[in-house]
């Protein structure tokens, strides 16, 4: 494979997940570009290793060649085609391999835990699939002020837990429930009424709950976000522009996610995507 087929790879994972995440890339400039679409599409790969292996054990070993592969990317040798268009842009991106593997120990811990006690518990979780990338993501994009970072950590925790409140009814199908149990415990909602798709009267406030929580984490990681980082970051606002409004249209249906998965048209992630990057 040539150079342009690797990135075509990456293109092409990217647009058939049909993430939110694709319309963020649209407006960078052709190396960030090709550097974040690579990472997503390492992510993705990683991802689709938990979602569509059956047996553990295997999904274990696949894991861990990617360990290897990163070892490789790294080491300068790489053979997929998601590390080896990571590989060109690692000369121009600081890209630190720890937060690559802390990617991988993510995904990981949906092969060892179904439930999580406490929100502590998801926060590790949170930040292992989705701080590490938004970290990563800081440096692809740019930034002056190290306060910038913690606007990426903040808003990876905001991004995951909006994406576990719009699929609590899909992972409950699946085994996985990532609600906290001392949440259930405290709104009096058994784990039964997810994984049988049968909201009761204390589910609504549940979430109410969840939502309020990962707004929270919009605001502090906006409130880090330095005015000097604001124009290189924007494909980071983007991200948080349409998943608000994600986040407000599933409060807005009563929190109905069990049986359903919520959804912002393309052509509204698109118009979202266009004015947020247009704003001064």
């Amino acid at each position: 494979m040539t150079d342009t087929s690797y990135n075509d790879y990456c293109q092409q994972k990217a647009v058939a997940s049909g993430s939110s995440f694709y319309y963020s890339f649209l407006f960078l400039d052709p190396p960030r570009r090709t550097a974040i679409t690579a990472l997503y599409a390492f992510c993705r790969e990683v991802d689709d290793v938990v979602d569509e292996c059956r047996e553990i054990d295997l999904a274990r070993a696949k894991l861990a060649w990617w360990r290897s592969e990163i070892a490789a990317l790294y080491d300068g040798h790489p053979s997929h085609p998601v590390t080896r268009a990571l590989g060109q842009a690692l000369p121009s991106f600081d890209l630190p391999r720890e937060h690559m593997l802390e990617i991988i120990d993510g995904m990981e811990m949906d092969l060892d835990q179904a439930r999580y006690d406490t929100f502590k518990d998801l926060h590790l979780y949170c930040y292992r699939v989705a701080s590490t990338v938004g970290l990563l993501a800081a440096e692809i994009f740019g930034y002056q002020d190290r306060h910038t970072l913690k606007y990426a950590h903040d808003l990876g925790i905001a991004l995951q837990l909006t994406n576990i409140i719009r699929d609590v009814g899909e992972d409950a199908r699946r085994g996985r429930i990532y609600l906290p149990v001392e949440d259930l415990q405290r709104f009096n909602v058994p784990a039964a009424e997810l994984i049988q798709g049968k909201p009761g009267e204390n589910f609504r406030s549940l979430m109410a709950f969840q939502a309020e929580r990962a707004r929270e984490y919009y605001a502090r990681a906006l409130g880090h976000l330095s005015p000097a980082d604001r124009k290189s970051q924007r494909a980071g606002l983007v991200m948080a522009a349409i998943y608000r409004s994600l986040l407000d249209e599933i409060s807005a249906d009563g929190f109905q996610v069990l049986d359903r998965r919520i959804s912002l048209t393309p052509v509204r992630k698109l118009w979202i995507a266009t004015k947020t990057w247009l704003r001064p």
